[in-house]
């Protein structure tokens, strides 16, 4: 009984769907416009991502050794950085690789190389190359190595770059923070706006299948019987969305790689095509329950404000 109740109400709201032809293909245009948006949102947040990835990538704190500091001192340390929960990698740098790599780095300066070759011994100490997880946790990185020392307790750090790189450490931090929250506005106005345009749609299928709506009252249809069909037509209006959606999505980016590829790259990996491609279910997923989610819900609150049910 129940099951054939279900059947005939879907049965119904696919019959008004196809009924109101110019009804429903505006609600479509309107939630694809909406869907495009919040698609386009999907996307905007994995190209900020991916630069920011590639900025963070950049970005770490080293710690530079004095040079009477011994090896196994300066190894006990690195572990000790390794076994943070905010770091996410530690290189070490001996005394002798860094003189190789200031040599490499200035192998044209023969006038600094000489002096270099004059002294009696090597002028670097050994480093740490630290990388935090989050660019917010740099600070309590830098913090855990203030003040570190060998087994005599002496310190045998000379110099820890956070400082230096702490203005530009804050700025990207607030970057990422200040794209999270934009991300989430835009994501609630576009979900708003996409709600009262449904309602108003869906509210002028109801007005102009009031005749019919009343026909059902009077031969003791339900509320729920009666509002039911409503609910499928605006469901189907987001299925079909977002359909539309991901087929518009296809020839934008393709026609892109076409005419200039490189619009679609960020930084040297990211490629918003293959980004598509790559993950084309889960953001048709994302789409669809946003869709139906929002037509439906809207459906409903347009039918029990007209039906006063």
């Amino acid at each position: 009984m129940i099951f054939t109740k279900i059947k005939r109400v879907a049965k119904a709201g696919f019959v008004n769907f196809w009924r109101n032809g110019w009804v429903s293909l505006a609600a479509i245009l309107v939630v694809v416009i909406t869907l495009f948006a919040i698609g386009s949102l999907i996307f905007s947040n994995a190209v900020f991502k991916e630069a920011l990835n590639h900025i963070e990538d950049k970005v770490d704190i080293s710690v530079y050794f004095k040079n009477e500091a011994e090896e196994k001192d300066v190894l006990a340390i690195k572990d000790s950085v390794a076994k943070l929960s905010e770091v996410k990698s530690v290189e070490y740098v001996s005394a002798d690789k860094a003189l190789a790599d200031f040599k490499e780095r200035h192998k044209d300066n023969a006038t600094l190389l000489q002096s270099i070759e004059e002294l009696d011994k090597n002028p670097l100490g050994a480093a740490l190359n630290i990388k935090a997880k989050e660019i917010s946790q740099y600070g309590s990185v830098a913090k855990f190595l203030d003040g570190k020392s060998d087994s005599s307790g002496d310190s045998i750090i000379d110099k820890v770059n956070y400082f230096q790189n702490k203005k530009i450490i804050d700025r990207l931090s607030d970057i990422v923070d200040s794209v999270k929250k934009l991300s989430l506005i835009v994501s609630l106005v576009l979900v708003l706006v996409s709600i009262l345009v449904t309602f108003n749609t869906i509210r002028l299928a109801i007005y102009s299948s009031r005749d019919e709506i009343e026909v059902m009252r009077l031969v003791g249809a339900s509320n729920r019987f009666a509002s039911g069909p409503f609910i499928v037509e605006g469901a189907m209006y987001g299925f079909f969305s977002a359909i539309i959606t991901m087929i518009i999505f296809y020839p934008t980016f393709l026609s892109l790689y076409w005419i200039e590829p490189r619009l679609l790259y960020v930084f040297s990996e990211a490629n918003l095509f293959r980004y598509y491609i790559d993950n084309f279910g889960q953001i048709f997923a994302i789409l669809l329950g946003i869709g139906v989610l929002i037509c439906s819900v809207s459906s409903l609150i347009a039918v029990r404000r007209y039906l006063k049910i």
